[in-house]
């Protein structure tokens, strides 16, 4: 190969990102979410501090309502729940969750969505579990400080209005992306969500950092440049 044509190939390939590789299952997107979020230890749904997988639940004024010791922990939470997607597959119906996982690649591919997970206190992921979001009128007061309401009874949960825009726009982003099937009402519901709350600029940075291991963003959200990714990152998921 003649010198020039060899030097022009390797500026192009310089100038690549650092290959991408989405998680393949829902435990290995675990792993990497505790990376993602290192640098930024907020919660989801109250904005608690944490560390490690412990919560500081006094950092957000955060009460326990039923089960304390789940509440001090961190679990990672699918904004659209597992059942959801699952419901909507036949493997599902064949055997649940675990078969879906074994033999159903978009499934797969959806549980492990990282634009899917947040970090969650544990007792609220257990609460909300596969519970649909909605406007709700009762004034939070569940969870002491926390501006969350779960309402077992009418079977649905109103998240705090910081991330009301971002949890419907991963919505529209999981039903482009796999397919997923969002009914009238909800899609009314998310549509003036992602009006009234507009992405902020946290919402851009965690889009650009969760694309750098995905290998695309959330285009709800905004584009993203691969080119910026770093690289050190992509070399700790290799180890």
């Amino acid at each position: 190969m003649p010198l020039r044509c060899t030097l022009l190939l390797l500026c192009c390939c310089l100038a690549l990102p650092a290959l991408a590789a989405p998680p393949r299952t829902f435990a290995e997107a675990k792993k990497i979410a505790w990376q993602l979020y290192a640098r930024q230890s907020v919660e989801f749904y109250c904005g608690c501090r944490y560390q490690g997988n412990r919560v500081d639940l006094r950092s957000c004024g955060y009460q326990p309502r039923k089960n304390p010791q789940r509440a001090a922990r961190i679990e990672w939470e699918h904004l659209v729940p597992a059942w959801v997607i699952g419901h909507q597959r036949r493997c599902w119906q064949e055997g649940g969750r675990k078969h879906c996982a074994r033999s159903d690649e978009t499934f797969r591919r959806a549980e492990a969505d990282l634009f899917n997970l947040v970090p969650s206190i544990g007792e609220l992921n257990g609460d909300r579990s596969n519970l649909p979001f909605a406007w709700l009128p009762q004034q939070p007061s569940q969870y002491g400080a926390c501006p969350m309401v779960v309402d077992f009874k009418a079977g649905k949960a109103m998240p705090r209005a910081r991330v009301r825009g971002m949890i419907a726009r991963t919505y529209f982003y999981m039903s482009q992306r796999y397919g997923l099937r969002l009914s009238k009402q909800e899609r009314r519901l998310f549509e003036a969500w992602s009006r009234s709350y507009p992405v902020q600029a946290w919402e851009r940075q965690r889009n650009q950092r969760i694309a750098c291991v995905m290998g695309w963003g959330n285009p709800f959200v905004g584009k993203v440049d691969l080119h910026s990714c770093p690289v050190p990152f992509a070399r700790k998921r290799q180890k």
